[in-house]
């Protein structure tokens, strides 16, 4: 959705991130999977290859408030897209908002948002 408005290294770096929450669980469902080509086509890296990078190399790529918000978003959507919020998803998403300095306040209102938009998405699919 606003995947398009960050820079290149960050487009990058919020693909490895996609990837490793994705597979946090230990699989990567096929609407997680699909998520993700999704992502790709956005942000016009359909070739780009995983390299594998640690969370904190990742994180430290975004920088300003717009894309940190823009991620979190971004990737509570791909968590959302199975259905399932599993232990091993929810301590990520701990991680992100604890680097990213996010109140844990505002987390709440990011989940609520996406949960609207899936119910939304899943309403026009019909």
């Amino acid at each position: 959705m606003f995947l398009a408005e960050l820079k290149r290294e960050e487009r990058e770096a919020f693909l490895e991130l996609a990837s490793l929450i994705a597979f946090v669980d230990g699989n990567v469902s096929i609407f997680e999977n699909s998520i993700i080509e999704k992502y790709q086509r956005e942000m016009e890296l359909e070739d780009y290859k995983i390299e594998g990078l640690a969370l904190e190399d990742i994180l430290n790529r975004f920088t300003t408030e717009r894309s940190k918000n823009i991620v979190l978003t971004e990737i509570l959507q791909l968590i959302y897209a199975d259905g399932v919020f599993h232990d091993s998803e929810k301590e990520s998403i701990r991680l992100i908002k604890t680097h990213f300095g996010f109140d844990p306040n505002e987390f709440g209102s990011f989940k609520e948002w996406i949960v609207k938009i899936k119910e939304l998405s899943k309403s026009l699919e019909r």
